[in-house]
């Protein structure tokens, strides 16, 4: 009677391909799509292709890019735009927070979780927490390094290609393609919350949020930020007393 042969762990380059399949999804084409819209925003604020291509790998959150265009239009200084560069990619530190627990395995080197946090941004979290529970723990940096770079190295090449042909592209268009990541990323939360009080959080951010922008624009995020979270946090803790 022949025995079967027992399974030989995927290495590191198949963990890193499945990566890299795991990004051409419809969350990585939504994501495209949204680049498109930066590409031509891009053009129209007077950057250069190289310089388009170059913000598109270094700072890669799609809002911090847009506020940092927003500061070249209206002359801010580089510090100042630099600090509003920072200050909009800060809601991205409780996604690495919950993302290099996941990723780190018993071995895994301090560098490579710093290096790969620079992948994090909406669509490339999502993929990942949605995914990651079913790779083995010392092939998930592996496996996130393929998924976040090719995001990155594609939307670079997007970026590149729609540039050039930008001109024949309606601004009304550009504009509606950026829209479809942050649709995406509400949605795909809003499935993936496993408490009520994270519905609760997105329902009082939707609602309060133009609340503050009509009074109190410049600060409408922050405050809706602020506001939206006590709530679901009161919400939390007032569901547990009552459970107990």
């Amino acid at each position: 009677m022949e025995h079967a042969a027992p399974a030989v762990p995927a290495g590191r380059r198949t963990w890193y391909l499945r990566g890299v399949q795991a990004a051409v999804s419809v969350p990585g084409l939504i994501l495209a799509s949204a680049f498109i819209g930066f590409a031509g925003l891009a053009k129209e604020s007077g950057l250069t292709l190289a310089q388009a291509v170059f913000m598109t790998g270094m700072v890669w959150a799609l809002p911090a890019k847009v506020v940092l265009i927003g500061g070249i239009l209206s002359g801010t200084s580089l510090p100042a735009a630099a600090l509003a560069v920072a200050l909009s990619s800060v809601r991205l530190t409780p996604m690495v927070v919950a993302l290099v627990p996941e990723l780190k395995g018993s071995r895994t080197p301090r560098w490579v979780l710093y290096l790969l946090s620079h992948f994090v941004a909406v669509t490339s979290w999502v993929l990942a927490m949605e995914r990651l529970r079913n790779i083995p723990r010392e092939m998930r940096t592996t496996y996130y390094a393929g998924l976040g770079s090719t995001l990155v190295l594609f939307n670079m090449a997007v970026v590149a290609v729609v540039f050039v042909v930008a001109d024949s592209m309606p601004p009304m268009v550009s504009a509606a393609l950026l829209l479809l990541t942050p649709m995406y990323f509400l949605t795909s939360l809003w499935g993936s919350a496993r408490e009520r009080a994270g519905h609760v959080a997105m329902v009082l951010g939707l609602v309060l949020g133009p609340i503050f922008h009509a009074a109190w624009p410049g600060f409408d995020l922050l405050a809706a930020g602020l506001c939206g979270g006590g709530g679901a946090y009161a919400y939390h803790r007032l569901s547990r007393r009552r459970a107990g």
